[in-house]
């Protein structure tokens, strides 16, 4: 009888060990798959960060390769900050909306920033149906309106003041533009460039995609003080910043003859 028993009990000993053996290749399984969408999503989403950075890169490039419709030299010379958001889809029915993603940079002691991604949302009332994607380009045109950016939240035309930017490489000339605002907004829409109004809108930092950029939550501030080593990805639009604002005055300084006596 008692080898009976001890049979009995080493059998179902044997079944529980078989199940939780199989349980746990099971789970083993659950959880390497979810690593594999983890890390699947996770390149992903930085493949995504990356193109935007590339694409806010030939928004620069485009625009700026017809003089007499691009941003004025006088105005991208003086910039204290620059920021594109490509693709910004702007819906309108009834009422006008627009979201959009895409990265900033300022100008530091040492070049320029890092590149800090944002996003911009707001909406003004209209009539006009359809929808569209519209590439933007805001310029901060002084150390107040730099301040606004630097919160990681603001509202254009309430917290910072704003005006249709200026087209063309003399048209800065006749404006007070660097008077009256802090930030000047352009758009591009159907290879059409010009100066838009984007009061109502708010730009913040977009939190989700600076993990993504930088592997971990850095504040705005860090990264356009210029704190923050920039990403290998962000070179193309470093680069076009510098092209196109980049040490411009500094330049131009170090390029001025000298005089006779300094020679």
């Amino acid at each position: 009888m008692n080898i009976q028993v001890c049979s009995n009990e080493h059998k179902r000993g044997t079944m529980t060990f078989n199940k939780l053996r199989k349980y746990l290749l099971a789970l083993s399984a659950v959880v390497l798959i979810l690593s594999c969408i983890s890390w699947a999503d996770e390149d992903k989403d930085r493949s995504d960060i990356d193109k935007r950075i590339e694409a806010s890169a030939n928004v620069l490039n485009e625009i700026m390769a017809t003089p007499d419709k691009a941003i004025p030299d006088k105005v991208m010379n003086d910039a204290v900050c620059i920021a594109v958001i490509p693709s910004m889809v702007k819906i309108a029915i009834g009422f006008g909306g627009n979201h959009g993603k895409g990265i900033a940079s300022c100008r530091t002691g040492h070049g320029w920033s890092a590149p800090a991604p944002i996003t911009i949302t707001g909406g003004s009332w209209g009539l006009q149906l359809g929808g569209q994607a519209v590439d933007i380009v805001m310029i901060v045109t002084n150390e107040q309106g730099m301040q606004h950016l630097l919160s990681s939240k603001f509202k254009i035309g309430a917290d910072a003041s704003a005006a249709a930017g200026p087209v063309g490489r003399d048209a800065a000339a006749d404006t007070d533009w660097k008077l009256k605002a802090e930030v000047l907004t352009y758009s591009r829409a159907r290879g059409l460039f010009a100066g838009i109004d984007l009061s109502g809108s708010a730009v913040t930092q977009d939190k989700d995609e600076t993990r993504i950029l930088y592997g971990k939550f850095v504040p705005f501030e860090t990264i356009l003080k210029g704190n923050v080593t920039p990403p290998e990805s962000s070179a193309p639009f470093l680069t076009a910043v510098r092209k196109y604002a980049g040490q411009a005055r500094e330049q131009g300084e170090l390029n001025q003859p000298k005089d006779a006596s300094e020679r």
